[in-house]
């Protein structure tokens, strides 16, 4: 039984994993991403409903989700932030 647990695990289909990226599209940035010198991922929001920054390190359990959900950066590069679903 452990075996097809297992087995189950390692097939799941893409469509059953997160999907972040649906809504990159779904309506306008709700701030901007910045990447400092030493890979800290700083959040600046600036809509009606959600004023102020978060920063992620890199050894920040949520540090690849923000990274992969405004589609990757690069030091001192700087992105609109997509809607979260």
């Amino acid at each position: 039984m452990k075996t097809l647990c297992f087995l189950l695990l390692l097939t799941v289909p893409a469509w059953a994993q997160p999907m972040q990226s649906d809504c990159r599209g779904s309506g306008p940035a709700i701030g901007t991403a910045l990447m400092a010198a030493d890979g800290t991922i700083t959040l600046s929001f600036n809509g009606p409903i959600m004023k102020g920054a978060l920063a992620y390190h890199r050894g920040d359990p949520q540090y690849q989700r923000m990274l992969s959900h405004v589609g990757g950066l690069q030091p001192g590069q700087k992105k609109p932030i997509p809607p979260f679903c």
